[in-house]
């Protein structure tokens, strides 16, 4: 491969590893605004914080919001900086993405829904089946971006179909 202008060879070395990073942050930001734009918006379901009046759930939603905008925002400057470096693996890139995502929806079913209490899907129901679906669809992720990641590494070992 050709040299950069620093004279370092592209495609090779530490920076090609940022690309998986680079998506889980777009995943964590991706999975935090849906959840924010149609569970707390358009359904008004919960809020991030439901234990205090709704002022206060409207601010934790705020910050909720900024929290997942700021993780899109820093995603988004790894994988312009993976582009201009010539480094972007793109399997490895989704495979964060969909790790991200799936994580961080499995980390809010379980730790902030359960273990926390922060808020629940919904209230007023049967909360097994939302709990199920929503955790049932982060695993479901998670697959997949393992899936990719490792086919992601079978080729940058060689082994994999180009």
């Amino acid at each position: 491969m050709t040299d950069d202008r620093r004279g370092r060879p592209r495609g090779r070395g530490p920076a090609k590893a940022r690309s998986l990073p680079s998506g889980a942050l777009v995943g964590i930001g991706l999975a935090a605004f849906v959840d924010e734009v149609v569970f707390h918006q358009l359904l008004h379901w919960h809020h991030f914080y439901d234990k205090a009046s709704d002022d206060a759930g409207l601010v934790s939603d705020g910050l909720f919001h900024a929290f997942g905008w700021l993780a899109v925002v820093a995603g988004l400057f790894g994988y312009a900086d993976l582009r201009r470096r010539n480094t972007f693996e793109p399997a490895a890139w989704w495979s964060g993405l969909c790790l991200g995502l799936g994580g961080f929806q499995l980390y809010d079913g379980t730790f902030q829904h359960k273990a926390l209490g922060l808020h629940q899907i919904r209230y007023g129901v049967e909360l097994a089946p939302y709990d199920w679906t929503w955790n049932v669809i982060a695993v479901v992720f998670l697959l997949i971006g393992a899936a990719l990641l490792v086919r992601a590494r079978r080729r940058a070992r060689g082994g994999g179909r180009r």
